[in-house]
Formats: structure tokens, sequence, C-alpha cells
């Protein structure tokens, strides 16, 4: 897992939640998981922008931090999916914000980025 190189500011809350969800790809497997259980290729389908190697490190993650979690079915061949736990369902009005506030500036991201 990743290490950080500067320690969390225990006495942030911004940046102790930020710290959980501050790469790129983690509030959009969040979004994804929020309507179901997926499997890992699913998340792959859903997320194409993102390497297999991104998401499945960035689960892991999430699953370390309590904010997905990862069942494993007793079959051949094995098979996992990955579902929002409770703690991280707390999470999706933060990323609704985020989502509307997307929407409702996408004039800016048009000229930063153009079409």
């Amino acid at each position: 897992m990743y290490e950080r190189k500067i320690p969390v500011d225990l006495d942030c809350p911004l940046r102790l939640t930020m710290s959980l969800i501050d790469s790129k790809w983690k509030s959009c497997i969040l979004d994804e998981l929020r309507y179901r259980s997926m499997r890992p290729s699913e998340l792959h389908k859903a997320l194409p922008e993102a390497t297999p190697r991104v998401i499945d490190l960035q689960l892991k993650e999430l699953v370390e931090d309590g904010l997905v979690e990862k069942t494993i079915f007793p079959e051949l061949p094995p098979r996992s999916e990955y579902s929002i736990t409770s703690l991280g369902m707390t999470l999706i009005p933060i990323i609704d914000a985020m989502l509307e506030w997307g929407k409702k500036n996408k004039e800016l991201f048009v000229r930063k980025y153009g079409k």
C-alpha cells in the first residue's frame, strides 16, 4: 500500500476526509458502488480510462479504510465482489455535491479543457 511521505494532519477534518478519497478514481469507484455490488471486471468496464492495476490498488485501499467491502465467493473458479459499506455511504452526499458543482460549472471545464 502507498505510504505517505507527509503525515496526515489529524487536527484538520478536511485533510482527513481528503486522505480517504484523494486519488483520481476512489470517488468514482464509490459512486459506481452506491447502486450495486460489482465484480472487479465490471468496475474496469465502468471506468475504462483507469488501468485495471490502478482500480485494483484503489479498491484495496478502500477496503483497508473500511469504505468498501470485498466478498469472495467459495466456488470454482473463485469470484469476488465489492460493495460500499455504511461508512462509505456517508461519503455519497459529498460525491453528490461534487457532481452537482461540476454540472453547474461545466463552462469552466470547457474553457480549461476544450470540448
